[in-house]
């Protein structure tokens, strides 16, 4: 009796730690996905500075929208060539906060920077929040949208 109660015992314990590494690995599973998202997002406002549409398009998906503060929906080739112009000039951010959520391959951000930029011919340093849906796709966070508004 005592050598079945010492296995059973034995086996719960390995059962727990078997649990406890799986849970482990997904927690870290799950941090690096939010960190790969975050760099996503942080990678945008960098390129949009740095007028790279280039690169801007390779993290963006085909339909990637951009509603402004106004309600107006841009879609992305209109929003580049804005870029491109400088019609739409950005030149610093300075993130204040975020939260990342990520559900499979299914992520949700918002981002608050204060964003110094030119918009149709206005400079001000903007209180932009943007909430942005991206999704992984072949290893790589894709953008799906992004919403500003003010915070």
């Amino acid at each position: 009796m005592k050598k079945i109660i010492f296995f059973l015992l034995s086996l719960s314990t390995a059962i727990a730690c078997a649990q406890n590494k799986s849970n482990t690995k997904m927690e870290q599973f799950t941090i690096n996905n939010k960190a790969e998202v975050l760099a996503t997002v942080r990678m945008l406002g960098e390129l949009m500075i740095a007028r790279d549409t280039v690169a801007m398009n390779n993290i963006s998906d085909e339909h990637y929208t951009l509603t402004h503060m106004t309600g107006y929906v841009q879609p992305k080739e209109e929003w580049f060539g804005e870029v491109s112009r400088e019609s739409m000039k950005y030149y610093s951010s300075k993130e204040v906060n975020h939260t990342v959520k990520v559900n499979g391959n299914a992520a949700d951000v918002v981002i608050q920077n204060l964003v110094d930029a030119r918009i149709w011919g206005t400079r001000n340093t903007w209180r932009l929040q943007q909430k942005m849906k991206l999704e992984k796709r072949n290893g790589a966070w894709i953008i799906l949208k992004s919403v500003a508004s003010t915070f």
